[in-house]
């Protein structure tokens, strides 16, 4: 019997099974009664929810009758999978008022879905569920309920979970420092990551991993530079997922030697490090290389997903050069990618932002689907040409397709009305914004607004809305004020205004200039100087670039 059965040991225990081939070996269960045993239809049922069949999966659930807590968690874990939470959940709740109760693997899955769908109620309620039945303070449990907080940027209650675990085992470190930083706070991740190592705790490569991706801000420089050392006297260089949290940590610290450095001492690097790395170029104005890496990737057999296509598209729309992004388009349309909605909306902003709008809007009318983000970008790009009529009729085409308006839109919307002076409309629209769709206004929408009101000479009203806003009030707000009341002569406001936005702690440079400047026409020379002297680098501002594009062959024909 052993014998017989060998060869179907030996396709059960594959990590995976094409469909075919697992609707065969359903109906060879089928046929020698096996599908009764919970280990043969467990097997089976992971099999079609890698196939993403999870009718047949729960078909064959429904089917088996002992239901073991491997099949409930294997068909749990399939519905969660796929983003159906509400199967998810509704199963989890049939589950707990049947024979077989949950495990902590159980736990550890619903948890999960419940971060991924962001719903901070059902998972305190779950948590309530795991300490009721005796594994909330479980290990696999713990590091779920950790990184569920987290994702949420729920970090306190993260803490106290890990505070609570008598003995937390490497996984449960792992999960709050990859918390930390998931929250923003390096910081505490990295001092940490020194208790851990206080406490005779030996750090794996995912504990690099949570902490380098953690690193930001290019002011952490030396900090990575640091961790990257440990990394070295460790042995952890070898580390293929170290090393791409390494390219794409000194690429978005535009460090592109070192990415470049680490980059070359990876003998596989995957999809996710090459587009670190490409984007890194892209983004720091370097398109040629960016391109050049973009061939080799796609040479060494990787081909782009739509979410480099779409930031390599971006990164040209910032730096406003439309040679690298119409040869980015041409890669779209050899590769089919043309049909992606995320990349033909990148398309039309890039033509949009490179002053080539009837472009965009050639890309916009062929493609076969759209969304808010499509509408978004042909918005703001009528906007950005000064075509205030063609951008309302095109907000009122969206709403008319059943497309729902997100900030993005309201931003574009406003943004349009301050190019073209037109003050009523933009209050209709920041009204609109609020009561009709019930969108909270960000910062920037206050700054369009203000600037709105400011630069029609209503300058009195601008200041009273800014007042209105709760402390601290933003410095991007205070600067648009600012810039205002410079503009228009108001010398009186102006002061004022400086004087609030120097207490504000993150005076960017642009408005310390502007400031100064009041201040040496006012004839207060010694606070002009006091404030040049205390910014580091002296008075700059960032130069203006003009770049002319000659004549030069392609770099991309992959």
């Amino acid at each position: 019997m052993s014998i017989q059965f060998r060869p179907l040991l030996f396709e059960l225990s594959r990590l995976h099974q094409s469909l075919s081939k697992t609707q065969q070996l359903h109906a060879f269960i089928t046929k020698t009664h096996l599908s009764y045993d919970p280990f043969y239809a467990t097997r089976i049922l992971r099999f079609y929810a890698i196939n993403d069949d999870l009718i047949s999966a729960r078909n064959l659930f429904d089917e088996t009758p002992h239901q073991s807590v491997y099949l409930w968690n294997s068909l749990i874990r399939a519905y969660a999978r796929v983003h159906n939470f509400n199967g998810a959940f509704s199963l989890f709740n049939r589950m707990l008022s049947s024979e077989t109760k949950p495990d902590n693997f159980t736990f550890a899955c619903i948890l999960r879905a419940c971060a991924e769908n962001f719903d901070l109620e059902r998972l305190r309620l779950v948590h309530g569920g795991a300490v009721v039945s005796g594994l909330g303070w479980d290990s696999i449990t713990s590091s779920a309920l950790v990184t569920a907080y987290s994702k949420l940027g729920l970090v306190d209650e993260a803490s106290m979970v890990f505070n609570a675990a008598v003995e937390p085992d490497l996984v449960l470190w792992n999960s709050m420092v990859s918390g930390y930083g998931c929250c923003g706070y390096w910081d505490k991740g990295l001092t940490l990551f020194s208790v851990m190592r206080r406490m005779g705790k030996h750090p794996d490569g995912y504990t690099l991993v949570g902490l380098i991706s953690s690193l930001v801000d290019p002011n952490l420089l030396e900090i990575g530079q640091g961790v990257h050392g440990f990394c070295l006297k460790c042995g952890f260089d070898s580390n293929a997922h170290i090393g791409s949290v390494l390219v794409s940590m000194y690429s978005k610290f535009k460090c592109l030697d070192s990415a470049v450095r680490v980059f070359d001492s990876l003998s596989q690097p995957d999809l996710i490090t090459w587009s670190a790395l490409i984007t890194g170029f892209a983004q720091s104005g370097n398109s040629e290389k960016s391109l050049i890496f973009l061939k080799k990737m796609n040479m060494e057999g990787k081909r782009a997903d739509p979410i480099l296509v779409a930031s390599l598209l971006a990164a040209a729309a910032q730096l406003a050069i439309v040679g690298p992004g119409s040869e980015i388009h041409a890669y779209v349309l050899r590769h089919g990618f043309d049909s992606e909605i995320m990349v033909s909306s990148a398309l039309i902003d890039m033509y949009s932002k490179c002053g080539f709008l009837g472009l965009g809007i050639k890309v916009f009318e062929v493609m076969p689907e759209r969304n808010t983000v499509t509408y978004n970008s042909v918005i703001s790009g009528l906007g950005l040409h000064g075509l205030a009529s063609e951008t309302f009729k095109m907000f009122k085409e969206m709403l008319k397709m059943g497309f729902r308006p997100d900030e993005s839109t309201f931003s574009a919307l406003l943004c349009t009305c301050c190019h073209a002076g037109l003050v009523e409309d933009g209050r209709v629209y920041f009204r609109k914004m609020k009561e009709e769709f019930g969108i909270s206004p960000r910062i920037e929408h206050y700054v369009y607004l203000i600037k709105l009101l400011g630069m029609a000479g209503e300058l009195e009203e601008a200041y009273g809305l800014t007042l209105s806003l709760p402390e601290p009030v933003d410095s991007g707000v205070w600067g648009a004020l600012l810039w205002c009341c410079d503009a228009l002569g108001n010398h009186e406001m102006a002061k004022i205004v400086a004087q609030r936005l120097l207490e504000n702690k993150s005076v960017k440079s642009k408005d310390r200039v502007m400031i100064s400047k009041i201040y040496a026409g006012d004839g207060r020379w010694d606070d002009a100087t006091k404030l040049r002297d205390g910014m580091k680098g002296g008075m700059k501002k960032m130069p203006g670039i003009s770049r002319i594009e000659g004549d030069r062959s392609p770099l991309f024909k992959c």
